[in-house]
């Protein structure tokens, strides 16, 4: 396999960082993909059901819960990185059908190039921006879970932080399709009470999901954010408290509200 070896690394154009993949010595068959230096992804080769960030295991519970365990479902990644939420549904559902839209036509080639993807993968790679990749889908093209991986901090792209895009990623959904935002935000929590307010906009019912500590504002760090075309199923709250990883905690309802701007 072309990944087993200490290290590798591509030139990105469109951003003109470098990106690096390199073996973690914590982890076998684990890598840590790096972009300006700053460590971005982390795969596990051996076993990619195993997910190493907190914020993506937190991500892998929601669509355990989107359709029953192990049935295959329709993915859509906006925001590629590694590929390690692919790997997860991949390994979890195997028979699924995923897409996977990246604005870095070289960060994906070298993702798959060094990080081979498990056989029976399908796996349909998009270069572009995310909202207008959107609109160039099939238009009867409908996916089960729509994952939006892109805000790594207060700077995120206006015209994909907004109702619109939301309500333009919630018609593409299945009737039981579920919208998940990964919000990296500062103190204060501005971009996510931001992105909480245009969620609940475009869907029927939002939902907050990070570790305890997250929801005071005193820190940075990551808050998923789960839009639902029904109202939120109660058991998902007790369902995802309790896989964790601890302390979690799941804001719905009322509870919300405070985080709604």
């Amino acid at each position: 396999m072309t990944g087993q070896h200490k290290g590798a690394a591509r030139f990105l154009r469109t951003t003109g960082q470098h990106a690096t993949i390199e073996s973690d010595s914590f982890t076998d068959g684990g890598f840590v993909l790096s972009i300006g230096g700053a460590e971005q992804s982390h795969v596990n080769l051996a076993e990619p059901e195993d997910i190493f960030y907190e914020y993506l295991r937190r991500i892998g519970h929601v669509v355990d819960l989107a359709a029953p365990w192990g049935e295959p479902v329709r993915a859509l990644h906006l925001g590629a990185g590694a590929l390690t939420l692919a790997r997860y549904i991949q390994a979890t559902r195997p028979g699924s059908v995923q897409y996977a839209v990246e604005l870095e036509r070289e960060l994906l080639d070298f993702v798959l190039q060094e990080l081979p993807l498990p056989d029976g993968t399908v796996l349909h790679p998009l270069i572009g921006d995310a909202r207008e990749a959107l609109a160039v889908l099939p238009a009867e093209l409908r996916f089960d879970v729509v994952i939006l991986d892109i805000f790594s901090g207060p700077e995120a792209p206006e015209h994909i932080a907004c109702t619109d895009f939301y309500r333009e990623a919630a018609a593409r959904l299945t009737p039981r399709g579920v919208l998940v935002v990964n919000v990296g935000d500062e103190p204060g929590l501005t971009l996510v009470r931001s992105q909480v307010a245009a969620l609940r906009r475009a869907m029927t019912d939002v939902a907050a999901f990070a570790e305890a500590g997250m929801f005071t504002g005193r820190y940075p760090g990551n808050i998923i954010l789960t839009g639902t075309q029904e109202p939120w199923p109660a058991p998902w709250t007790a369902a995802l408290t309790a896989r964790g990883p601890h302390p979690a905690k799941v804001l719905a309802g009322v509870e919300l509200d405070a985080l709604s701007g």
